[in-house]
């Protein structure tokens, strides 16, 4: 029965991860359609710094991602501490109307946008994809800074009002080094949304504007070109580190909330 579980896991792992290995793969192979192996090259890293319309479009991506993720962040993590700390009115409605956001398909949110900025009269571009960006990635800021509030001690802000702390001095040296953690990790998971999305952008940019994921989708088209393969392992490479460092400050954050 192990050796079952063991052989259905690995053929699950092998199912998902093998078309990854073979595009990696191809990235690095001499021939153009990858047909077969051709042999070790670097030429089509080489190439893709010489196509000037894919790297425009990684410039756009790389800048939006870093904007919309540092935009949700401060936006989420001041939204977090009001709903953590305050009472205000609709209080459950916005929380719940963030977990729709988060729980919401793609191409609703994308249509919604789409609709949204037509009644505005707002021309699409790199506003408009900005602002579509640090809507859907908030939801995640918000979670992920709620959760490790959640670990905080509950008079730990009377605490520090009975020291005659200000509300700047107690965000700025109490809170704010206790969430650094979650900021950093929901800061990450939300540059590689950003940076991974294709069906809203798909909707809410012109052509003034091309992102790298429209840019990609729209080339696969007509045949995966060995640039494809060079920007898809480029984009798994930046994806995987930002996991695994949020996993590493998550990880360290429930260590420290056990200790």
């Amino acid at each position: 029965m192990k050796a079952f579980r063991i052989i259905f896991i690995s053929l699950i792992l092998v199912f998902l991860y093998a078309p990854i290995a073979v595009l990696v793969g191809n990235s690095f192979n001499s021939s153009k359609y990858g047909q077969k192996w051709g042999g070790f090259t670097l030429k089509w890293y080489e190439k893709l710094l010489e196509n000037d319309s894919l790297m425009t479009a990684f410039g756009h991506s790389l800048l939006v991602a870093v904007l919309a993720a540092t935009t949700a962040v401060v936006v989420g993590t001041l939204m977090t501490l009001a709903i953590y700390r305050y009472r205000f009115p609709l209080k459950k409605t916005t929380s719940s109307a963030l977990f729709i956001l988060m729980m919401s398909p793609d191409i609703v949110l994308a249509i919604t946008f789409l609709v949204l900025f037509m009644a505005l009269g707002v021309s699409l571009g790199f506003w408009t994809l900005l602002l579509a960006h640090t809507t859907f990635c908030l939801p995640f800021v918000v979670i992920t800074v709620y959760a490790q509030l959640k670990g905080f001690n509950p008079y730990l802000f009377e605490a520090a009002k009975d020291l005659c702390a200000s509300e700047w001095q107690i965000f700025t040296r109490i809170v704010l080094p206790l969430l650094l953690p979650a900021i950093a990790a929901s800061w990450l998971l939300s540059f590689t949304l950003s940076l991974d999305d294709v069906i809203i952008s798909s909707f809410v940019t012109g052509p003034e504007y091309e992102v790298l994921p429209i840019r990609v989708f729209s080339m696969v088209k007509v045949g995966v070109s060995p640039e494809v393969n060079v920007l898809a392992t480029l984009l798994l490479v930046v994806s995987t580190i930002s996991i695994a460092i949020f996993v590493l400050l998550t990880k360290n954050k429930q260590l420290n909330k056990s200790n």
